[in-house]
């Protein structure tokens, strides 16, 4: 897993290989900057990947022997979910929309590669995550105090939370030295953005980043570390309890009422809902364990809900997905999807994994150290959300594990020619 260091990673020179490096930067500040705050999300980050390929193809070229064992990994991975996905349009007579989100997958060898052709510097991708959350909840306050009951911007709720999550485990492990006052303020930007959606998904994908957070930190003691941060979690929850309007922002008396209606044998409620296609997506992987149903058709497993047979107009029978990952993959692609999903998190977690411990860092920091953070906050948002039943979501993750793949292969040829040296 030792990728090729060839000459110490340095900014390309040359004028046409100038212009490509300084489009990469522009492409890294972009893509966390503007993937919320404008309805064309990931399009002009797409544009500069394009523009700066074509400008420097040989330079892509070159990379392949230093992107090594990551980006071969990586690669037949890419393969694994575009072979699984034509054979489910094979079987079941799809189009090849349905399976347009796994079609993303492609770009993670490609986009590794082209960081390590143009060598993009990390501080602007953590620049672009600090101004994507700040401008993110100055649109999201404005549109709640317009009157909107949450927070949605160009997306939906759900998804807005999910990417804000995202791009605090940006700021958080992507973080140049010195600079803990903007950290906290970007952070403060996301975790209200969160309330203002609403999105209790998010919250255990939130603890987890405390957590490693204050672990990872050189300051006093672990223990020291986790006491202020269960003080502060005990002042959070205190608040979101005892102030109405924060309580109702995060809908935790609705979450109460859907556990009384739940109790009553009433499903038609955002939790209820949740709990009835976790048991249709059970049964339909019991009845269909090799192949499922088809990718982009778990509204068709809901047709064994009576509800659903009755009222064809039933709006909780056509949500297009299980709302979790695990019952997603199972119900649509049976064991195959299943264990697809595990190689989608799996693989490129143990890549990070691997490429942290060879970066020469002391601390959990870096972009490596982002990537197994971004994997786990992907794996925790799924239990409550199909991540890759959304263009959003599927396209940020595909984007970003090639991105921070390729800036960890940087940062460890760095380290290992500056050990050279």
């Amino acid at each position: 897993m030792n990728p090729a260091a060839g000459d110490l990673p340095g900014a390309p020179v040359g004028g046409r290989q100038r212009t490509a490096h300084w489009l990469a930067q522009i492409g890294l500040f972009c893509l966390p900057a503007l993937v919320l705050t404008v309805p064309i999300n990931l399009l002009p980050y797409g544009l500069l990947l394009l523009a700066s390929t074509l400008l420097a193809p040989e330079l892509l070229w070159r990379a392949r022997h230093m992107g090594g064992q990551p980006v071969k990994v990586l690669t037949w991975l890419m393969l694994a979910v575009l072979a699984l996905g034509l054979l489910s349009v094979l079987m079941f007579e799809q189009g090849l929309r349905d399976v347009d989100n796994r079609s993303r997958f492609v770009v993670i060898p490609w986009i590794a590669l082209w960081v390590c052709a143009l060598r993009p510097d990390l501080r602007w991708l953590w620049r672009g995550a600090l101004a994507g959350l700040l401008v993110t909840f100055a649109m999201s306050l404005w549109q709640v105090l317009q009157g909107a009951p949450r927070a949605e911007l160009f997306t939906n709720a759900i998804v807005l939370a999910d990417i804000v999550m995202v791009l605090m485990v940006l700021l958080v492990f992507c973080r140049p030295s010195r600079r803990w006052s903007l950290v906290i303020v970007g952070m403060a930007a996301g975790c209200g953005t969160i309330v203002l959606t609403g999105s209790r998904g998010v919250f255990a994908a939130l603890l987890a980043l405390l957590v490693v957070l204050a672990l990872s930190l050189r300051w006093r003691t672990g223990t020291a570390r986790l006491s202020v941060l269960a003080g502060m979690l005990a002042i959070g929850a205190t608040l979101l309890l005892s102030v109405p309007e924060l309580r109702h922002q995060v809908r935790l008396s609705e979450l109460h009422s859907d556990m009384q209606r739940m109790e009553q044998g009433d499903s038609d409620s955002s939790a209820g809902a949740r709990v009835e296609r976790l048991q249709v997506a059970w049964d339909t992987f019991l009845d269909h364990p090799l192949v499922g149903v088809g990718i982009g058709h778990f509204d068709d497993a809901m047709q064994r809900v009576p509800v659903c047979r009755e009222n064809p107009d039933e709006q909780r029978c056509h949500l297009g997905h299980a709302h979790n990952d695990v019952a997603e993959w199972a119900a649509t692609q049976g064991m195959p999807g299943l264990l697809l999903l595990l190689a989608v998190y799996g693989v490129p977690l143990w890549v990070f994994v691997r490429l942290h411990r060879r970066s020469g860092r002391s601390t959990f920091r870096g972009p490596a150290a982002a990537g197994i953070m971004i994997v786990t906050t992907y794996v925790l948002c799924g239990l409550t959300q199909s991540m890759f039943a959304h263009q959003m979501t599927a396209s940020f993750y595909v984007t970003i594990v090639g991105l921070l793949a390729g800036l960890s292969i940087l940062e460890g040829a760095r380290h290992r020619g500056a050990n050279a040296g």
